[in-house]
C-alpha cells in the first residue's frame, strides 16, 4: 500500500509530521499513521501558551484501535491549536496534512527540523 508523504515536511520515526511556514511550525500525524489508528475518535493538545519539547510526548490521539501518545518533532511555544479537531477528530483520517493539523508552534530551536527525517527516508520507513 502506497501512503501520501508530502515532500516539504519533515517527520519523525513516531510519524508526527512537521511542516515550517512564515517562522511557525505546523504538526500533524502522516497518512500512514492515521491508517494504522484507524477512526480517529477523540484527541487531547496542550493549550496555547505552553511549551512542547522535541521527543517528548504532548498529546494524545484516540482510535477505535487505541490509544497513542503523540510526540513533539520540535520543542517550542504553541501558538495556535486546531481547535475544529476536538469537534471534528475524523478530519485526522480525512484530511491528516492540511484540515487534520493539530499544533501551530513557535519553534525555540530551529535546527531541531532539519534533524528530522526528510520525506524521501519516511517514505521507506513505510513502504
Amino acid at each position: 500500500m502506497s501512503f501520501d508523504v508530502p515532500d516539504d515536511r519533515r517527520y519523525l520515526d513516531s510519524h508526527e509530521w512537521a511542516a515550517q511556514d512564515d517562522g511557525v511550525v505546523r504538526i500533524g500525524i502522516s497518512d500512514f499513521a492515521q491508517d494504522e489508528l484507524g477512526d480517529v475518535v477523540f484527541v487531547e493538545f496542550p493549550d496555547e501558551g505552553e511549551s512542547i519539547t522535541a521527543g517528548e510526548a504532548f498529546g494524545v490521539v484516540e482510535s477505535i484501535k487505541a490509544v497513542s501518545d503523540l510526540y513533539a518533532p520540535v520543542s517550542g511555544e504553541v501558538v495556535e491549536v486546531n481547535e475544529t479537531l476536538f469537534d471534528r477528530p475524523e478530519l485526522v483520517n480525512d484530511d491528516p496534512y492540511e484540515e487534520g493539523w493539530m499544533l501551530a508552534v513557535e519553534p525555540s530551536e530551529e535546527s531541531e527540523l532539519a534533524e528530522l527525517l526528510d520525506a524521501d527516508t519516511y517514505r521507506e520507513q513505510v513502504e
